[in-house]
């Protein structure tokens, strides 16, 4: 080809590529290639909802969702065969506790509860009033079936306790496979009275509720799970977050008649803030990237001592959830926060160089002529504070500070200061010391007192909560727990599942 066409030729070809772009309609995300469809199991119940919220993603974020829809029994018994999909959404949480312990399900976010009525046509024509109505003769009685539907299951089990359960079951004239199946009976006239939802009876303008104190206990909650066997993880808790979102999937619940939850704000990419005393860096922070990664989230992580970090929060500072160096410096801000977990706990030790020469074996041997300390900062760190109650109360504090030459904000430091050989010893948590033991040497001191307790709370004004709730599974998992002990902490977490 000769040159100038040569060169006409991808001038064309350039200058159609820069006007298909620049034509882009705006606010529309450009994809690479088309993306995987999103599988999700979906108790039948939850139909309309689940199938609007599913519409509204694919046209916001531009990512196919494939639903099947079933009861709830059922789709668990499809999902295990299968081992393939990315999202259980259950009508009954008992089934995604069912999935968890079978190791189907990873996470799970909640969205709603619902609670059993007696439903009727709209008007009542046989008067109906609570359960004894449903065993009259003129009464025709659809039940969803037990081994299939959330509500069937739940029904059966409260009036087997009750003693209701068995006259009921010999009365029905018919076991349906989905709570919308017993409702699309009485919307027909195929039968006069059936025990579903409340939020079911709301989507159906044909029928109405009747309350009944027989079935007003069988209450339960609508949640998602991601799959373990989902080949996209971080795809599948997108659309779970999307699901959870107020101002996204939960608004076609809400209108619904669904009791929904405070969920998590929506965002394409959470952000959010973790307070963190220092001595905790190393065990989490493996898990903080996995994290981030699984979840399509970024964590600001904000590790200092626990008086500093205490001081920001009193002056207004507000993180999603503090990972504190221990109990006693969460206690000042508990306000702030929902309950805390215990994560762990670490012994306060004196770090001293390899073969001991000072000979430190005590607190008080802390307190020889010439010795070169460092403690970390009682005002500014949780291990300060503890060192100084522990110096105080063995009536040492005066004679031990006549020796320190440096206090800190954070242990790590003073480790770096006895790496160079600055100092002679040095007080610090058992945690700080699993990276150094073949260059320096650890006295334990055995005392009431000379240990930590690192709890973890979520933020009660957070806008995330249910994300750092999550995180918090992620650091009481198994592998978490087995960095944290490599790290010298001693476990206090349980374990999730």
């Amino acid at each position: 080809m000769h040159p100038a066409r040569t060169v006409l030729l991808l001038s064309l070809l350039v200058g159609g590529g820069l006007v298909a772009l620049l034509s882009w309609p705006p606010g529309v995300t450009r994809r690479a290639s088309t993306p995987r469809p999103l599988l999700v199991y979906c108790a039948a119940g939850l139909k309309p909802q689940v199938e609007a919220v599913a519409r509204a993603y694919e046209r916001e974020c531009g990512v196919p969702v494939q639903l099947q829809f079933g009861g709830s029994g059922t789709l668990l018994s499809n999902l295990r065969v299968a081992n393939r999909g990315d999202l259980f959404l259950a009508a009954d949480e008992s089934y995604l506790d069912l999935a968890r312990s079978n190791h189907l399900v990873a996470e799970v976010i909640p969205l709603a509860r619902m609670q059993a009525v007696v439903a009727v046509k709209r008007g009542n024509p046989k008067n109906i009033r609570d359960l004894p109505d449903l065993l009259r003769a003129d009464v025709a009685l659809a039940l969803a079936s037990p081994d299939a539907a959330a509500i069937g299951k739940l029904a059966r089990a409260h009036l087997q306790r009750t003693g209701d359960w068995a006259a009921l079951e010999r009365h029905a004239k018919v076991f349906k496979p989905t709570v919308n199946d017993v409702a699309n009976d009485l919307k027909l006239g195929q039968v006069d009275a059936g025990i579903v939802w409340d939020a079911t009876v709301n989507q159906y303008p044909e029928l109405q509720a009747v309350p009944s104190p027989a079935v007003a206990a069988i209450e339960q909650s609508v949640a998602v799970g991601v799959l373990r066997c989902s080949a996209q993880p971080t795809a599948a808790l997108h659309f779970a977050r999307y699901l959870g979102a107020p101002d996204k999937g939960l608004a076609p619940f809400a209108r619904t008649g669904y009791r929904v939850v405070a969920g998590d704000a929506w965002a394409d990419k959470p952000e959010v803030v973790l307070y963190s005393g220092g001595v905790n860096r190393v065990a989490i922070e493996d898990t903080l990237q996995r994290f981030e990664q699984r979840e399509g989230a970024r964590i600001t992580r904000v590790y200092n001592g626990c008086g500093i970090l205490l001081s920001q929060m009193k002056a207004g500072q507000r993180p999603d959830a503090y990972l504190a160096c221990d109990v006693s410096f969460m206690q000042p801000v508990e306000n702030l926060f929902g309950p805390p977990v215990e994560i762990s706990e670490t012994d306060i030790v004196i770090l001293v160089a390899k073969g001991n020469a000072k000979n430190v074996r005590s607190l008080a041997d802390l307190a020889q002529p010439g010795l070169r300390l460092g403690i970390a900062n009682a005002k500014q760190s949780t291990l300060g504070d503890l060192t100084a109650k522990l110096l105080t109360h063995a009536g040492l504090f005066d004679a031990v500070m006549a020796n320190v030459k440096t206090q800190t904000p954070t242990a790590d430091l003073l480790v770096n200061q006895m790496r160079t050989g600055a100092l002679d010893a040095v007080v610090v948590y058992a945690a700080n010391t699993s990276q150094v033991r073949d260059t320096l040497e650890v006295v334990p001191l055995n005392l009431p007192g000379a240990k930590a307790v690192q709890p973890y709370a979520v933020g009660q004004n957070s806008g995330h909560r249910f994300l750092m709730a999550r995180l918090l599974a992620a650091i009481r998992s198994a592998e978490s727990r087995q960095r944290y002990e490599a790290l010298g902490f001693r476990w206090k977490g349980g374990e999730t599942r």
